[in-house]
């Protein structure tokens, strides 16, 4: 994915890795893993790479409750 500054749900593309999401959650790679391996990010795996599909990204942030430290 190109480097673009993402302003909705619109400018997503419609499927992302794992380095993509990152830095859209703003967390690191190995959090995104986690949040796959768990099964709260649904994915696709294509051999060995792991692909987000956008409505699955929609499904996590719609579904996930704020947490506060």
């Amino acid at each position: 994915m190109k480097k673009k500054q993402l302003t909705s749900f619109d400018d997503l593309p419609l499927i992302m890795t794992v380095e993509d999401l990152a830095p859209i959650l703003g967390v690191g790679k190995g959090t995104v893993y986690e949040l796959v391996r768990c099964g709260r990010i649904k994915s696709l795996r294509i051999g060995t790479q792991i692909r987000i599909l956008k409505q699955e990204l929609i499904q996590f942030l719609e579904s996930s409750t704020p947490q506060v430290s």
